[in-house]
């Protein structure tokens, strides 16, 4: 058996695509669009993965689904923690648990999924990640 894909349900299809494909790095490499269902199903894979990321959009929703903390969170290999949290932080988004051991940190989607990064190998601990507090929930 394998892992072939992960599916949460998106709001702003725009957003999440800016998240999960301009600031983390995801490809989007299939869409399909089911008119007679009005809904979109959006493919996305990170490097020479073979595990899926899909983004369901369901056309005709007028408020955000509820975030269920049941669904636990995506983890994802970074290869300079430090680096993609800044990055994350100069395009807006809240880092809820930064990177203090230099290993682990935590983000939210747009639709307030937890993506928790984790650096490929271990990073000394530095200012001004090790002083930051948590923020909100991840």
């Amino acid at each position: 058996m394998k892992l072939l894909h992960c599916m949460i349900r998106v709001f702003d299809l725009d957003q999440s695509l800016h998240f999960w494909v301009d600031l983390l790095g995801f490809d989007l490499v299939e869409r399909r669009d089911y008119e007679s269902g009005r809904f979109s199903l959006l493919f996305l894979q990170l490097g020479d993965s073979e595990t899926q990321l899909e983004l369901t959009y369901n056309w005709d929703q007028d408020q955000a689904y509820t975030s269920g903390r049941n669904f636990g969170h995506i983890a994802i290999q970074v290869e300079n923690i430090y680096e993609l949290c800044h990055q994350l932080q100069q395009d807006g988004v809240v880092i809820n648990r930064p990177p203090k051991d230099g290993h682990m940190a935590f983000v939210r989607s747009p639709d307030l999924i937890s993506v928790e990064l984790l650096q490929k190998g271990r990073l000394d601990p530095v200012e001004p990640w090790v002083s930051m507090p948590n923020i909100g929930q991840w």
